[in-house]
């Protein structure tokens, strides 16, 4: 059983799909980085100085200025501000992998698929001469061909 663990982690699959994931996370988090301490506060910028990682309602009794705030209370808070964030996070994450797996594609090209040659002909079982594909006698050996 161990050997068989060795062989199945061993598989260039397995290894390639665990460097895949590795930097996958590493990507992810510059992407957040990118998303929360740039994009968003330049667009908060543009949008009259709003911070849209301290957007919020409260659900329940209470003024807050912000999330930590209405947590210390114990209140709790619909944080559609982060929501945004994420959904900012995701599309420019989605739009990296798209135009990487696009440039990918382009630069492995794949053979591209030999036409199947048509058969025009057939050869005549009794003397071997090459015939029209729809021949139903040889013109060489005038055998019945079916």
């Amino acid at each position: 059983m161990l050997k068989e663990f060795k062989d199945f982690a061993m598989k260039g699959n397995v290894i390639d799909l665990a460097i895949g994931v590795i930097i996958g996370g590493a990507f992810g988090k510059i992407v957040t980085s990118l998303v929360n301490d740039i994009v968003m506060p330049l667009i908060g910028l543009i949008m009259g100085k709003v911070d849209f990682s301290n957007l919020f309602i409260v659900l329940g009794n209470g003024s807050f200025k912000t999330i930590d705030e209405a947590k210390a209370a114990g209140v709790g808070t619909l944080n559609y501000g982060m929501f945004i964030n994420n959904i900012i996070d995701f599309l420019i994450i989605a739009m990296s992998i798209f135009i990487v797996i696009k440039q990918l594609n382009r630069f492995t090209k794949k053979k591209q698929e030999e036409p199947v040659a048509v058969l025009s002909t057939k050869h005549c079982p009794y003397c071997y001469s090459d015939i029209h594909i729809d021949a139903k006698r040889c013109p060489h050996c005038t055998s019945s061909i079916e």
